[in-house]
């Protein structure tokens, strides 16, 4: 990101969006499977659109993972997100599962076998990143945008909001001096809402969610604020756009200020890199940065399918590093084994802790006592000094 006056914008959408309803439905199924064997393997994608679920994928698991468990967790998952319009209903929607076997050949790649290690689900490059701006080494625009969907959530759920519906998109636009973000140059956020809510209402009940998460002093101006912008919101969710997993990649990982390696995350176990490459690859840059060792700090590594060890391992500090990146990129390897089984191993991925990434992003979040958001530890950060010195 450049280092002088300018203005960077990114957005958020909520759980109710059309896009993360399938991330979740996705990640639920793979729950499923990592909660009756860790070693399950899953891919499975998800469409939704009018009173309409379908799952699609391949996997290999245990038998007691039935299509009726994988159509019960959807409608759960539609359920709690809080869908009951006619055109999107937890219990009215039909739901069709098709999901079958992992391909053979793939197995025969990936597996651990004899003296050969388990090797990476598939080939990609992925990125990590963080940085100073918010006290979770996140980027401020996407941490902000997250944080006021969030709290509408909940809000929300809890009924202190019943104007609003589960489908919203937030975003903010940041201005940067030196670097650093200084105030909100404008807020987007569009809300569903029911049809006796005017436009007028539904700003003011959107108002105190973005002053709160804002620093104080960093609210936009009055017409920089936009609520709503055409008008009403009342149809919304798969019903008013359909919904497929992993479309929301940006969203789901820095909001633009870094790079992204192209894969998506839900509906993936472990196994597959996509996932948990780009799960290390935060881990490591945010030790980094929680080392003092930079300000910002982006990290690359690369896999190919069936084989275990990264090809790369590729670090930019933005010239903010007190250390050299080449050695960076040396020392990295060493303290964390960033082969597949190494890196589920190291931050315990292999259990049922996905359906609660599926949305607010999978970086920035809170480390759960059951291991859930184990990437967002800082516990390897004596590590790498230790290592460089």
């Amino acid at each position: 990101m450049r280092t002088d006056h300018f203005l960077f914008t990114s957005e958020s959408v909520s759980e109710g969006h059309p896009d993360k309803v399938c991330d979740r439905i996705s990640d639920s199924v793979v729950d499923l499977f990592l909660n009756e064997d860790p070693h399950s393997r899953v891919a499975v994608e998800t469409l939704t659109t009018t009173n309409r679920i379908i799952l699609a994928g391949e996997v290999r698991g245990p038998e007691s993972v039935t299509a009726q468990r994988m159509e019960d967790a959807a409608r759960r998952c539609v359920r709690e997100i809080g869908y009951e319009q006619d055109g999107f209903h937890w219990e009215k929607a039909d739901v069709s599962v098709y999901v079958h076997s992992q391909s053979a050949d793939i197995a025969m790649g990936v597996d651990a076998a004899g003296n050969k290690d388990e090797g990476a689900g598939d080939q990609g490059i992925m990125f990590g990143y963080a940085c100073r701006e918010t006290e979770a080494l996140m980027p401020a625009p996407i941490h902000f945008s997250h944080q006021i969907l969030r709290d509408m959530a909940e809000a929300r759920h809890a009924g202190r909001s019943p104007g609003l519906g589960p489908d919203s998109k937030s975003q903010i636009t940041l201005e940067y001096r030196d670097g650093k973000p200084v105030r909100a140059m404008s807020v987007v956020v569009s809300t569903q809402h029911t049809a006796d809510v005017s436009q007028e209402e539904v700003r003011e009940i959107v108002r105190p969610f973005v002053e709160n998460v804002l620093p104080d002093g960093w609210m936009c101006g009055e017409g920089e604020f936009y609520v709503n912008p055409t008008g009403q919101f009342i149809i919304g969710g798969p019903d008013g756009d359909a919904g497929l997993t992993g479309r929301k990649i940006i969203v789901d990982t820095y909001g633009g200020a870094a790079p992204h390696g192209g894969g998506a995350f839900s509906g993936k176990d472990p196994t597959k890199v996509d996932r948990s490459a780009a799960y290390a690859a935060r881990y490591l840059a945010k030790n980094v940065v929680a080392a003092e060792l930079a300000d910002r700090c982006t990290i690359q590594l690369s896999y190919a399918i069936g084989v275990s060890k990264p090809l790369s391992i590729y670090v930019d500090l933005a010239g903010t590093g007190s250390v050299a990146e080449t050695r960076l990129e040396s020392v990295l390897g060493e303290v964390m084994d960033l082969s597949p089984r190494g890196i589920r191993e190291h931050l315990g991925l292999s259990r049922p802790i996905y359906e609660r990434t599926a949305a607010y992003g999978h970086f920035g979040r809170d480390v759960s006592d059951d291991g859930g958001f184990s990437w967002e530890r800082t516990d390897l950060a004596e590590n790498i000094r230790a290592a460089l010195t």
